[in-house]
Formats: C-alpha cells, sequence, structure tokens
C-alpha cells in the first residue's frame, strides 16, 4: 500500500465521515489491500461492483453522474476493511 493508499485508508476512518472522498480512490484502496474486484456482469447490474477477500463480500454502485462516494458507501467501505483486518 503506498502514501496515496495511506492517505485514502486515514480519509476512510475519519470522523465525521467525509462524503468528499473520490470513488476511484476508495477502488484502488480496496484493490491495493488484496481483495479482487468484480464488475456486473449479468444485464442490468449496471455500475455494480462486488470486492472479495477471505470469503467475504462487499457490493456496491459506482456513484453517478458525481465521482464522490457517498457517506453511506464510505461507511460501508469502512466496515469491510475492519471485517478483513484492515485499520489505519
Amino acid at each position: 500500500m503506498n502514501s496515496r493508499h495511506q492517505k485514502t485508508l486515514q480519509a476512510v476512518f475519519a470522523k465525521p465521515t467525509s462524503a468528499a472522498i473520490e470513488w476511484r480512490k476508495t477502488e484502488l484502496l480496496l484493490v491495493a489491500v488484496g481483495s479482487q474486484c468484480v464488475e456486473g456482469e449479468g444485464e442490468g447490474d449496471g455500475s455494480r461492483v462486488s470486492f472479495l477477500m477471505n470469503n467475504h463480500r462487499l457490493d456496491l454502485h459506482r456513484p453517478h453522474p458525481g465521482k464522490e462516494a457517498k457517506r453511506y458507501h464510505v461507511k460501508d467501505v469502512q466496515s469491510f476493511l475492519v471485517l478483513i483486518g484492515v485499520k489505519p
């Protein structure tokens, strides 16, 4: 995990929960900690993306039209990171 990922990790765990984190940065962080990114494959999946690690799964929808992750996305990412043993 490089320094950019560390900064994103700190932002994800910041209180109060930020709504100004770029979605792409959260995706890069999840991949950097070792989770596998699986894009929606079926018809109607749209912007759905899943992250898999250690038999745990995080399902999210990419935000659109904006590029910032919603607060509930950040909280879900935070919970997933804690579940897989990643903390700042």
